[in-house]
C-alpha cells in the first residue's frame, strides 16, 4: 500500500518513538521529528522522506552537526513501482558507513504499519544483517543496546545546534505539528507565546506590556507586541496595546493550542465559551468584563 504524503510517515514513526519513552515533536527547527528521552537526555532526529534520495542524505549529515542520533526513514512500498525498486541493503550499508540511522515503514490495508530496523546509528555498533531487519516487536531490545550511545559534544557549532534544538523543542506546550509538512502555518515556541499575549489581551482588553508579562510569563512580551510579526496586535497608545482582529482569528484558527493555555491561565477561565462577536467591540479591541485578571 503505498503513501500518497510524506507526512503519514510520521504517526507510526511517533508511535515507536513514545513507545521507547520518548516525548515527541514535529518540525523543530527544520527536523522533521525530535524525539528527547527525559530519563536521560537521549536526543534523536528523524528525516523524512517517501523515496530515499540524495537530499534526504545530505539533511541527515547537516542534522549530525547538532550532536544528536540521526536517523533516515523512508517508506518501504511493497507494490510493484516507487520504493519498490529501491535497494534497501545498499542503502543500509551507505547509512552505516555514515554514522546514520536507517528505518522504513511498510503500509498494509488491514493492519497496522511496520516499522523495520537496517541500521544504527551507533560508533562501533554491531551492523543487523539487511536481509532480517528488526520488526516492531523487536524494536524494544534494539533500543536497549543502544542505551548510553547518545553524547552531545562539547563545543563550538555542534553544542550551539543542540542548545537551539533543545530550547525550541522544551519551549512547545505540545505536539500540534505534523512531521514531514510543507506550505502549512506551524506552531512554534514563538507562535505560541504570541498565543498567550493574544489571549491576555482578549481577556483582560488594553494594557501595558509589563502588565502582559506578570500575566503569561512571556519574559519578552514588550518586544512581541511591538514587533507585531503576525499582526496580531494593536498599539492603542503609548505604552498600551490591544488585540486586533487578526489576533481573534488567530485565536480560532489555532484553537487547540489556545484552550491548553486558555486552561493554565486561570484568568482566562471561560474563554472558550465566550462568543467572540459578543467580546470584542466592532473596531476589534476588547470590551473586557467578567473574565478581566
Amino acid at each position: 500500500m503505498a503513501i500518497e504524503r510524506e507526512t503519514e510517515l510520521y504517526p507510526p514513526l511517533k508511535a515507536h518513538f513514545v513507545s521507547l519513552g520518548y516525548e515527541v515533536k514535529a518540525e523543530v527547527r527544520g527536523c522533521d521529528l525530535v524525539a528527547l528521552r527525559p530519563a536521560d537526555s537521549k536526543l534523536i532526529i528523524v528525516e523524512m522522506k517517501k523515496t530515499f534520495t540524495l537530499p534526504l542524505l545530505l539533511q541527515g549529515l547537516e542534522r549530525q552537526r547538532t550532536g544528536a542520533e540521526v536517523w533516515l526513514a523512508v517508506e518501504r512500498n511493497r507494490t510493484k513501482k516507487g520504493a519498490h525498486n529501491q535497494r534497501f541493503h545498499e542503502l543500509s550499508s551507505l547509512c552505516g558507513r555514515l554514522k546514520l540511522g536507517f528505518m522504513t515503514v511498510t503500509f498494509y490495508k488491514t493492519k497496522k504499519p511496520v516499522i523495520e530496523i537496517w541500521r544504527q546509528p551507533r560508533d562501533g555498533a554491531e551492523l543487523l544483517p539487511a536481509s532480517a531487519p528488526l520488526r516492531s516487536e523487536e524494536l524494544l531490545v534494539a533500543e536497549a543496546t543502544a542505551a548510553g550511545s547518545y553524547v552531545v559534544k562539547e563545543g563550538g557549532r555542534t553544542r550551539r545546534g543542540a542548545k537551539k534544538l533543545l530550547q525550541e523543542f522544551e519551549a512547545r506546550s505540545g505536539d500540534y505539528n505534523v512531521g514531514g509538512s510543507s506550505k502549512r502555518k506551524l506552531v512554534t515556541a514563538y507562535r505560541e507565546r504570541s498565543i498567550q499575549c493574544a489571549l491576555a489581551l482578549a481577556c483582560g482588553g488594553p494594557m501595558s506590556p509589563k502588565r502582559v508579562r506578570e500575566l503569561t510569563g512571556c519574559p519578552n512580551a514588550a518586544s512581541m507586541l511591538r514587533d507585531n510579526y503576525y499582526g496580531w496586535f494593536r498599539r492603542v497608545e503609548r505604552g498600551v496595546y490591544s488585540i486586533a482582529p487578526e489576533g481573534v482569528s488567530g485565536l480560532a484558527q489555532f484553537a487547540e493550542v489556545t484552550q491548553v493555555w486558555t486552561a493554565r491561565f486561570e484568568w482566562a477561565s471561560g474563554w472558550t465559551a465566550r462568543d467572540e462577536a459578543a467580546a470584542h467591540s466592532d473596531d476589534g479591541i476588547t470590551t473586557g468584563g467578567a473574565d478581566q485578571p
